[in-house]
This record gives structure tokens, C-alpha cells and sequence, in this order.
């Protein structure tokens, strides 16, 4: 294969049939710093004339095609183009798939919904190329030079190096200099294998061997190594090895190239992180609305920081005002085993006051150890921690307007294990639990009163609407591009409804089922429910769960109306399109043929992240095209008459 000259670009031919997935892998060879020209393509014949004009030096192929599969793809590739390597990149893949693939000549796969390995494996499966052309083009020119390997070396950027049958080093390029801090003068002539993981290059390299020594050809040897890696000064770093096998001089050689990969780890091991943290936070989001008590709803958030999000153990605990100033510990899971009756926690300025739960409550702010081992701060609890697997922590204040409620203290088995994106989502839900923390309080200080002074059936009617009100301030707070929606969408469907001639009584269980229709929201993750651009297909079904996940909050909740009913069916259609259970006609409720009226006219006539305001008029129009077939012709007919002529607007 010709490889693309160093003045000129990559040219990657893509076999791939959806275009949204052909961006996003784009987007992340580009992301990577990939300089390169791309011509996308979706059948055979458009495929085979791309092979013979475009002279792509790299394929990237969709596994399943209108006309035909990955696998004739490769195919063809092998048969009229066999030096132009080949990357499967695929929705889904089965272990045998994946391995006949390697065996038919595909350089590597790479998982749609791991896209993130894909410029890191074309960048491998390039440099492999050049090395293995150029190797080509050295035997074809002087069979006998090892001079020519070690100019192509010398320039690479990556570690090259090479070693004899004995394991010892005979190439040794700049980019190892580098990496490896040995000198070309002191790696030559050196047995190396103690610079990798020596059992498994030992191991590479002998498969190389005694597989291409009966056929007489060298070639790579399966898929890239993670192995750690030692530098001269003793550093450990970890480091993705591709081996080939090559004979030069009658005698088998292996050649390694070696990717510092810390970086990558790095990001891996963040993103990971991340997304713990932002699991755990929307699952104790859900806890926050379900929670019937204060007790329920600290021991909840402590279950799930452990069992979602990973961590060795965690504990809320309320600041004492005793003399010693104790913080006594009212919740806790994980792996706890006595710690908290021994730990003499404290929050005064003290010795055992100044560790990051006393110093969180002393200071209300967010105080982090990243290592117990190192931090002198952690003296009088290093030796008990220890036992317990305990490496890192970090303590968040649970704040309310006027004082510190308490603090919530988590406990990692690594160290180093709250990086800056970590600390905020964690700080996001001790926000959250401490809002939580005062509704609950505030709920039952307000039943309690109310039970003194009004009849049970009025105090439990009061508690339900209270809690309503509750659970729709805390959707808002999650959702702040939709602040208001729900309050817009009671505002018209009550009013639908006064136009209807319902009872005042209808009319208010309309209204708060409007107030908490969008409830299920509470768990989507917050950047798509905020995302300023279009939802990827998988964003929208995650999205469009959300009626059914309200309704399943709410469903064993006994309200004297339907109200977890018409959360669930307010974005049905009388035509079955709707959603969760495409539900025609007047198998619906008519209060939830209200609220689809309703929300979809306050949703057009708003902004979103997404798209400016369309404005009423247009509202109107949408819902005029979908009267008596989509929307209930009565609803859509009220709802006309309030902007035409009662001159409708929504309040502040």
C-alpha cells in the first residue's frame, strides 16, 4: 500500500450507512488532532470504485449494510487491496464475530458506543502499516540493510525497538530514548524485557516466533498489549505494545512498538469517575422524591453512594452541641465495621476536629484528602482507616439558608480518587440531599401543626398538595431550561377545563398533575435534558421514558384524584402515536387529553435550549393540523377559543 506522504493528508475511505454515526466518528479522529480527507460511501459499488479512485490508506466499515456486510467488504479488500488495513466499526459484535474477523485480515473493531478507542486504534493500525510497508519496502530494496529499518525508526513518534531471538536490543529509535530514558549506546546489545511486563512480552514474543518461522513470513502478531512499563529512574507507566516478526538475516527478529498511553488512562479513569458520580447522583435524585422520612432518605443516599457509585463507605453526620462539639453519625453503609464508635470525630478546632468532616462543618465548605497515608491532617485515623481500605475521602456540608444541617463524608479505596468534575456532581447531590433534608423537615413540622388544628382528612389532603408542590420545585431545579413549564401548563389546562365546564374539583386535580407531569425527568441525566442541540436517537428514548417513570413514582401515592394517571398518559394521541402505550381515543383520561393540549402549546410558544420561542400563533396551528386525529377535538377547540377570543395569557 502506498502510504500517505508526511506533506500530504490521511485519506480514510468510510463504509457506512448512517450519517449521524459517520460525524461522531469523524468528530473523534478529529478531536484526536488526525489531520485527513473522508469520503463516506454505503454500497458495494460505490465501495469498489472508491477503492480504485480514491486510494484510501485506511478503511473504516460499518458491519452491516443495505447490499451487503463488513465481512464482503473485507473480502474484497483482501483479494484486490490487501495492504490497505481495515477497521470494523460497528454497532454490536459477538465474540465469534470479532474473531473471524481478526482471522479474515481486519486490522482491529471498535463498539459504536465506544468511540473513544476509535482514533487511538487507527493511529495504532497506521503506524503498523507504515512500519510493516516499510519493512516491505527495506527487504525489496536491501534484504541484508538493518540501516533502512532504523531510518524509518528514527523518525517515528512512537517507541520503536528490536530484539534479537535472544531478547536483546539490536534497534533502539529516539521516541524510546525518550520514553524510556536509556540512551541508544546503553539499550543496544541489553537484554529489555525488564522494561515491559515480562511474562507477557516474553510470551508475544515467542508466539511471534514459532508461528511465522514455519511459513517464512513475518507479520503482526494479534491485537495490542497493555502492559506497565518501567523508565530508567524506576517510574512505572502504562504503555499499549504492537509486535510483528521479521527475519532479517536469516534470523527472526521481534519488533515492538510502544504507545505511552498515560494520558489516556488518565481521561479513561476521569470519565469513569464522572460517570459514577453522575449515576449515583440521579439515582438518589430519585430517593429525594421518594423518601417518606428523613431516616429513609439519609440511609437511601448512603446505599446508593456505595452500591452505584463504588466507594468503600460513606456517612451522614449532624453537628452535636455538646462540649466536645461531637458530630455523631445518624447514617451509614458500606464498609464501616466499627470505624464511626472509634473515630472521635469532632468539629471543633481541634486535633480531631480538623480533619475534613470538622473542618466541612466549621468552614461550610467542601474539604478533600486525597490520601491518608501522606496527609498529616489524617493522623488520628490513619491506622483505623487503613484496616478498612480506606485511601481517600472528601466531605461535603449539607447547608441550609441560615446554618450547616451536617455533612456528608465519602470514603474511596484509592488514592487521588476526586478529581475537579467528581467533586462537583458530588457537591451537586450534597446540594440536593440538603434540600431534600429541609422539605422532609419542613413536611413533617407542618403536619405536625396542621394535625392540631384541622381535621386528618383536610391535614393528609394538604400534605399530598404540599408534597406535590415539593416534588415540582425539585424537577425545576434539575431542569432549568423547562423552569416554570409545569406552572405554565397547569395555568392552561385549567383554564381548557373551565372552558369545558368541569367541576372546580377536576379542575384542581388538573392542575397539580400539570404541576408534576414532567416529574419523571428527575431521571434523565441533566446534560440532555440541558443539551442546546438536537437528541440523538437513544437521547430521546431515554427522554420519552419519562412519563412512565412519574407515573411510577406516584402510583402507590393515594391521591383523591388520578394524578399518576394523567402523568402517564399526557403524551398519548387519540391516534395511538403517543407514548408509553400508544393508547387511542378515549382510552385516555379527558384530564390527560388536556394536559397534551396544554403542554404541547406551552412548549412551542417557550424558549428552549434547543430553539427559540415559536410564539402562540404557531401553537395554535400545530394543534388546529391534529384536531379530532391526533388531539381531542373539543380540547383543541376550548383551548382556540381562550387565545381568539378571551384573550388567554399566562401569568407571571
Amino acid at each position: 500500500m502506498e502510504q500517505a506522504p508526511m506533506n500530504r493528508e490521511l485519506r480514510v475511505l468510510m463504509l457506512e450507512d448512517t450519517p449521524t454515526d459517520a460525524e461522531l466518528a469523524e468528530h473523534e479522529l478529529r478531536k484526536a488532532g488526525m489531520t485527513f480527507t473522508l469520503k463516506r460511501v454505503e454500497r458495494r459499488a460505490a465501495f469498489v470504485q472508491a477503492l480504485e479512485e480514491f486510494h484510501p490508506d485506511i478503511i473504516l466499515s460499518d458491519y452491516k449494510l443495505p447490499d451487503f456486510n463488513g465481512m464482503d467488504a473485507l473480502g474484497i479488500v483482501q483479494r484486490d487491496h490487501p495492504d490497505i488495513p481495515m477497521v470494523m466499526v460497528t454497532g454490536a459484535l459477538s465474540d465469534i464475530d470479532a474473531v473471524e474477523l481478526i482471522h479474515a485480515g481486519a486490522k482491529d473493531y471498535v463498539l459504536k458506543d465506544r468511540l473513544a478507542r476509535l482514533a487511538p486504534a487507527v493511529q495504532r493500525v497506521l503506524a503498523a502499516a507504515q512500519v510493516e510497508a516499510a519493512r516491505k519496502s527495506a527487504e525489496m530494496a536491501l534484504r541484508e540493510s538493518e540501516e533502512t529499518l532504523r531510518m524509518v525508526a528514527a523518525s517515528a513518534q512512537d517507541a520503536i525497538l528490536m530484539l534479537d531471538n535472544d531478547g536483546k536490543a539490536v534497534l533502539w529509535n529516539a521516541a524510546a530514548e525518550r520514553m524510556f530514558g536509556y540512551s541508544r549506546q546503553e539499550a543496544l546489545g541489553r537484554d529489555l524485557h525488564a522494561l515491559l511486563s515480562p511474562a507477557r512480552f516474553l510470551e508475544a514474543q515467542r508466539t511471534a516466533f514459532s508461528r511465522f518461522k514455519s511459513t517464512g513470513e513475518g507479520a503482526a502478531v494479534g491485537k495490542a498489549l497493555e502492559l506497565a512499563a518501567l523508565r530508567k529512574d524506576g517510574t512505572e507507566f502504562p504503555v499499549e505494545l504492537s509486535l510483528s516478526a521479521v527475519k532479517l538475516k536469516e534470523r527472526w527478529h521481534a519488533v515492538g512498538i510502544v504507545r505511552d498511553i498515560t494520558e489516556r488512562k488518565r481521561g479513561e479513569l476521569a470519565l469513569a469517575r464522572a460517570n459514577r458520580a453522575l449515576r449515583t447522583l440521579s439515582a438518589c435524585n430519585v430517593e429525594l422524591v421518594r423518601a417518606a422520612n428523613e431516616p429513609e432518605l439519609l440511609n437511601a443516599v448512603c446505599r446508593l453512594l456505595v452500591d452505584i457509585g463504588g466507594y468503600r463507605m460513606t456517612w451522614v453526620g449532624f453537628p452535636e452541641q455538646d462540649a466536645a462539639r461531637t458530630v455523631r453519625a445518624v447514617a451509614h453503609y458500606g464498609h464501616e465495621e466499627g470505624y464511626l464508635a472509634t473515630a472521635e470525630i469532632s468539629w471543633a478546632d481541634t486535633e480531631h476536629g480538623r480533619g475534613p468532616t470538622g473542618t466541612a462543618i466549621r468552614t461550610g465548605s467542601v474539604q478533600v484528602n486525597q490520601d491518608f497515608l501522606a496527609n498529616p491532617m489524617m493522623t488520628p485515623w490513619r491506622e483505623e482507616a487503613s484496616k478498612r481500605g480506606y485511601r481517600s475521602s472528601i466531605a461535603l456540608p449539607l447547608k441550609s439558608a441560615a446554618d450547616i444541617l451536617g455533612v456528608l463524608t465519602i470514603y474511596a479505596a484509592e488514592p487521588d480518587a476526586f478529581n475537579e468534575a467528581e467533586m462537583s456532581l458530588l457537591q451537586e447531590l450534597a446540594e440536593d440531599l440538603a434540600f431534600g433534608i429541609q422539605t422532609l423537615r419542613t413536611r413533617l413540622e407542618r403536619d405536625r401543626i396542621a394535625h392540631e388544628s384541622l381535621q386528618h382528612a383536610e391535614v393528609l389532603r394538604q400534605s399530598l398538595e404540599e408534597s406535590i408542590k415539593a416534588i415540582a420545585n425539585t424537577v425545576e431545579m434539575r431542569d432549568p431550561y423547562t423552569a416554570g413549564h409545569q406552572r405554565r401548563v397547569g395555568q392552561l389546562a385549567v383554564a381548557i377545563a373551565r372552558e369545558l365546564g368541569l367541576p372546580e374539583e377536576t379542575n384542581h386535580g388538573i392542575e397539580l398533575a400539570a404541576s408534576i407531569h414532567d416529574l419523571g425527568k428527575i431521571s434523565i441525566p441533566a446534560e440532555i435534558l440541558s443539551k442546546p442541540s438536537k437528541l440523538t436517537a437513544i437521547e430521546f428514548m431515554l427522554l420519552k421514558n419519562h412519563a412512565q417513570a412519574g407515573f411510577d413514582i406516584l402510583k402507590g401515592i393515594q391521591f383523591p384524584w388520578p394524578i399518576a394517571t394523567m402523568v402517564l398518559q399526557h403524551h398519548e394521541r387519540l391516534d395511538g402515536s403517543g407514548y408509553p402505550q400508544g393508547l387511542r381515543g378515549e382510552q385516555t383520561l379527558l384530564e390527560s387529553r388536556i394536559l397534551a393540549v396544554a403542554d404541547v402549546v406551552e412548549a412551542m410558544a417557550s424558549h428552549r435550549p434547543y430553539r427559540a420561542a415559536l410564539g402562540s400563533g404557531s401553537a395554535l396551528k400545530e394543534i388546529e393540523r391534529g384536531r379530532g386525529t391526533v388531539y381531542d377535538a373539543a380540547v383543541v377547540d376550548a383551548c382556540q377559543r381562550l387565545f381568539t377570543q378571551k384573550r388567554f395569557a399566562w401569568s407571571a
